[in-house]
């Protein structure tokens, strides 16, 4: 899974970086973020939260929107870039594991499995309507100018409620998270393997039995 997770996060803060970047704010070209290298792109807490909780982040390419045309709409394509790349991942990765068979070639079936489900757990994640995720500067840039003001000033609230919404899975089994996420992952996984979803989810029961049992 580890391959999987680095290469996603990778191209989902590249591709904020780059449609940045086209836009018109060189910030993340600048500070070397422009880059396929996963090192350029681990944030240290995040990581560990991977590690440990089994769920986490990456460092967040930087943007600065002063650079943009129209700030709040171009705000609006960066943060949506990242979950797009992400979707792309896994359609392309569900197109591969419905051709393959997945008793000849197990080890790239499991790498396609986990690159299906995590692809889509990161773009439906990242686009809950919740700073610092993208899903919040999505949002602001649909709705009215207004509208859009007021929800910034929630923002020094969002990454409190998630962080804790976090903690509070991990240690109390809320399942707060799980009860929002579950079902529109599944669903979408489901429709892009059609066929080869019985299979995948076979993989990725058996793959976190024994993470956790580990």
């Amino acid at each position: 899974m580890i391959p999987v997770v680095l290469f996603s996060l990778t191209a989902h803060e590249y591709s904020h970086g780059r449609i940045a970047f086209l836009l018109g704010d060189g910030t993340a070209k600048r500070l070397g973020r422009l880059s396929f290298n996963p090192l350029k792109h681990l944030d240290p807490i995040g990581t560990l939260f991977f590690y440990f909780m089994g769920f986490g982040w990456a460092k967040p390419v930087p943007v600065d929107w002063r650079n943009f045309h129209n700030p709040r709409k171009d705000m609006m394509y960066v943060a949506i870039a990242g979950p797009l790349s992400n979707v792309v991942l896994a359609v392309i990765s569900s197109f591969f594991i419905r051709i393959i068979d997945p008793y000849e070639h197990w080890i790239l079936f499991t790498l396609l499995s986990f690159g299906v489900y995590i692809n889509v757990a990161l773009a439906i994640f990242n686009l809950l309507p919740v700073y610092p995720l993208d899903g919040s500067s999505v949002i602001k840039g649909l709705v009215p100018r207004d509208i859009a003001a007021r929800l910034s000033g929630l923002d020094r609230f969002g990454a409190f409620i998630l962080l804790g919404i976090i903690l509070l899975d991990h240690f109390a089994h809320t399942g707060i998270l799980g009860l929002i996420l579950w079902t529109p992952i599944i669903v979408t996984v489901q429709f892009l393997t059609q066929d080869a979803f019985p299979d995948l989810y076979s993989v990725l029961v058996a793959s976190f039995s024994i993470i956790n049992n580990s």
